[in-house]
């Protein structure tokens, strides 16, 4: 299967009624690139190991609150795509949203409300050319594993769950209890609704956005 990228008046179309201006917004118009956004501070001591580089699709536990001295630069680009309404996945989106408040980064939110959205909103998403995609909803991880091996310029990240075999420009940050990695697979019998809090949400978002400022990418980062 292939990604279907939309003609760019039919794109900008479906951009504009998909997407939802967050009110962290620097009010650009994505239409002109910027410069290519860095980290800004430092990952702390226990993050990963500083000699070794984890493998693809290897699992990193970084070392609690090793990554709060790391942020991205201003104006930082990210697209929360997400899907579904259950308490998890709103959880999720909450986390996402908070975090990009707390760094200043501007923010745009994709949703796809039914299945055959959701390859052509991930397209929309990756049209939108931001420094990262976040993805919050169990529905998108197969349309994923799809379609981001086929852009691997963009950079991914899943919150609360898993894609089976990530490519490089694919990184989870994940805990017990979440993990679902597609219907192929089912569900992990210690999914635990209930593992989803804010507090945690929030863990993984700034932990995964740290291992992606770090050039850290294509893993697992475990926030238990």
């Amino acid at each position: 299967m292939r990604s279907r990228l939309l003609p760019a008046c039919t794109l900008a179309t479906a951009v504009a009624t998909a997407v939802l201006v967050g009110g962290c917004s620097s009010g650009d118009d994505w239409s002109q690139p910027h410069p290519k956004p860095s980290a800004v501070g430092t990952i702390g001591p226990g993050f990963s190991d500083p000699a070794a580089s984890p493998a693809p699709e290897a699992t990193i536990t970084p070392r609690p609150g090793s990554w709060d001295g790391l942020r991205p630069s201003e104006d930082y680009r990210v697209v929360l795509l997400t899907a579904g309404k259950d308490r998890q996945t709103r959880m999720l989106v909450s986390a996402v949203k908070k975090w990009a408040e707390e760094v200043d980064a501007d923010l745009r939110t994709v949703t796809a409300t039914k299945p055959d959205e959701f390859v052509p909103r991930i397209s929309d998403a990756i049209g939108m050319r931001p420094d990262l995609i976040v993805s919050a909803g169990n529905d998108l991880i197969d349309p994923l594993a799809v379609v981001s091996p086929n852009h691997l310029d963009q950079q991914f990240l899943v919150v609360g769950a898993e894609l089976a075999e990530p490519t490089a420009n694919v990184t989870a940050a994940d805990w017990t209890g979440a993990s679902f990695r597609g219907e192929g697979l089912g569900m992990s019998s210690s999914y635990d609704p209930a593992s989803f809090t804010s507090e945690r949400a929030g863990r993984a978002v700034r932990a995964g956005v740290a291992a992606v400022l770090s050039d850290l990418t294509g893993i697992v980062v475990w926030v238990d």
